[in-house]
Order: structure tokens, then sequence, then C-alpha cells
């Protein structure tokens, strides 16, 4: 196994290296909690916590809309990046440890075969060089792939700065891939990292990964996602916002993920520790974030439709949906029983389950003159948001 090729560095983390596989994976588990651009759920305690054993097992909400968990780990969390924003970078002092393809394939079919995981989640930090790096990545999807006779979940973790020929082979054995943008546009990335360049580095080779994963291509079944660190720079939430959207509309990305940085990570010249901002408003913009993704992916919005503050921020007190009703008073009330699936998606507390729901009711039944004839428990809060903005005369 290749690492790094600074010696006095590389004795001093053997000193420190842990002795075992399973001492190994709950150090690097821990770790790999930061990059959450795979199938984990929005859910704010689903992002945050791992199985009952607490472990490296975590909790997914799959495309169906079941429940699963899959195996998440970092291969190694030796860096040599410099990323300002995080708990890895090469300049902290803490445990680092590598491990083998062998012993991830080994875990991962233990947890498989016992059927406590669907799939494999797989990124680390960069040993040497990105396409070193990749390589060991690659291996383990081989060995699953190509000994193992897996044909499950695989997700592996570009690089940045990864070669074409690396990305490529990551797409032949992987069902999703995601390299992160981390912020929107260069000005702010450079707050972050001297070391990588944001066109090069990451622009450039999510532009190939659209190219050869959108409808037609070589491999059109891989997802592609990617994850921005919330409140590290001095981004707003307007530029992510139209970033988002145009990740959507114009490379085809399956989704966007949201990570808020916590305060006390990073260093001590980093936007995100001069901020005002407290961990917790860090974790609330988040989830405007995740609801505003909903709009753009789920209810038909446009990103130049999010409404944001005088500041560029989305409001912590009102969710962006309820905020664009607020804005436009002249789109209300909605005729619940001549609204189309467009209309009543605009209504704040109407998702697309309940929006389904009023149409098959119309079909089937004719008039809907109540909510209380669609109302179960735990959907009732939605509903009773809904009336102020709707009539069934």
């Amino acid at each position: 196994m290749k690492t790094c090729t600074n010696i006095q560095y590389v004795v001093k983390m053997l000193i420190r290296f842990p002795p075992n596989t399973d001492e190994k994976l709950s150090i690097l588990s821990r770790d790999s909690q930061y990059d959450l651009a795979c199938a984990c759920g929005t859910n704010k305690d689903d992002r945050r916590h791992r199985s009952i054993d607490d472990r490296w097992v975590y909790p997914v909400t799959l495309p169906d809309g079941g429940k699963s968990a899959i195996f998440k780990t970092l291969m190694s969390n030796v860096c040599a990046n410099d990323c300002a924003y995080c708990p890895l970078r090469q300049d902290r002092d803490l445990t680092r440890c590598t491990l083998s393809a062998d012993e991830i394939v080994k875990k991962f079919l233990e947890y498989h075969r016992r059927r406590e995981v669907f799939g494999l989640f797989l990124s680390s930090g960069v040993i040497g060089t990105p396409d070193n790096t990749m390589d060991l990545l690659i291996q383990v999807a081989r060995l699953l792939r190509q000994k193992e006779k897996f044909r499950g979940y695989i997700h592996l973790k570009i690089l940045p700065g990864a070669s074409t020929s690396a990305i490529d082979e990551a797409l032949s054995l992987s069902s999703a891939v995601s390299l992160n943008l981390e912020v929107p546009g260069a000005a702010n990335f450079s707050k972050l990292s001297q070391k990588k360049n944001y066109e090069r580095d990451i622009i450039v080779p999510l532009k190939h990964i659209s190219q050869m994963t959108h409808k037609g291509a070589r491999f059109e079944k891989v997802r592609q996602t990617t994850q921005f660190i919330i409140g590290a720079s001095s981004e707003t939430d307007k530029e992510i916002i139209n970033y988002t959207g145009g990740l959507y509309s114009r490379l085809k990305l399956n989704r966007v993920y949201f990570s808020a940085y916590q305060r006390g990570l990073g260093r001590i010249d980093l936007p995100g520790e001069r901020s005002a901002h407290s961990n917790s408003d860090l974790l609330l913009r988040e989830h405007r974030l995740y609801q505003m993704d909903f709009l753009l992916r789920k209810y038909r919005f446009n990103s130049d439709e999010i409404p944001v503050e005088s500041s560029g921020f989305l409001s912590l007190s009102v969710d962006p949906k309820e905020a664009w009703a607020r804005c436009h008073p002249e789109y209300f009330p909605v005729h619940v029983n001549r609204a189309g699936s467009f209309e009543l998606l605009r209504v704040p507390g109407l998702g697309p389950e309940l929006v389904n729901r009023i149409l098959d009711y119309r079909k089937q039944k004719g008039v809907l003159r109540s909510f209380e004839l669609l109302q179960k428990s735990r959907i009732s809060k939605y509903l009773k948001r809904a009336s102020e903005f709707v009539r069934f005369n």
C-alpha cells in the first residue's frame, strides 16, 4: 500500500496506528460522518446518528421510500490536503489509520450477509495523490464486483483532482458516485484551500461525470450527487440556491446534499469561525436549504423563485415554501376541487403524497368538501397549515 512520502509524518502515524480492523473502522466510520453525499435521509436525526451498536452503519432512505442502512466508512483519514474546514486536514494532530481493501471487503460482507446493510459508501482522505487514493478505492469495488460477485449498491467518492481515467474506472464499478462541490464559486473556495484549484480539481471533473452519466451515455445508470459545506466560507444561501438549480438543470445531478459546518473544527482564520452564527443556527440553515432543495426537485419551483431576505439568506423563522406563499398573495386561495397538481403543490402544507390523495379522491368520489376526509393523525398539522391557503366551494 502506498503512503505519504514525508518520512517523519509516516513514522508518527505508524506509532499511533490502531492494531486491528474493528478499532480502525470505529475511527474511520466516525470520521466519515462529515460527508453526507450518499443515500442518507434528510431528517436531521438520520444524518447525525449511526446504528444501534453505534458503529459504522448509517440509516438511509431508499428511492422507494423504504428504510435500510449503508456501510459507510473512510478508507483512510490520512490526508495531504489543507481544507481549512475539514477536521482531518493535514495539520491536525489526531490518530491516523488506513484500512486495506481486503479489510473493508471482509467487514462489509459480514454485515451484508447478515442483511444489516444494503450497500457500501466508501470515501477517503488523500493518501499522497488523488489518483493514488482512487486506485485504492477502486480496488475495493473491483474485489466486490469481480471476486465476490456483489451486484448491490456501491457508492464511491471521486476525489478532487482525480484523472479522467480514474473517474471512468470508478464509474464502471459504481452504482453512484459523488464529487463534493463544497461551496459555490472559486472566490468562496479560495478561503478554504490553497492547494486545490476550484475549476481544475472540482468543476472540470464534475462536468465530466455529468457527461458520462447523462441519459444515453456510457454510464447513464450511475447516480451522481454532490455536497455543499454550509457556513465555513462567506457564501450566501442565494449563491447556493443558484448553483443547486444549475446542478439539476444543466448537469442533471440526481441529488445535492448540505452539511452544516460546525464551529470549533476549522482553522481560526476561517470565515465560519469568525461568524456570529451558532452551530444550532447553521443546522437550521442546513434544514432550510434541504427544504429549498425539495422545492426544486419535488415541487417544480425554479431557483429564481426561492425567496431570500435582503442579506441573501433564507429565513430561519419561516420555511421557504411558506415564505413564497406570503410573497404571492395573488396566487391564493387555491381552489382544491379545480386546481391541478402544479397549483396544489404550491400550497404550504401540501406535498406530493397529499396532492396525489386529493386528486385520487376527486377522481373517485367527486367534490372534496373538507380536508377532514383525508386526515390522518400523522399529517393533520400539514392540512391545518394548508387550510389558510385554499378554498373548497
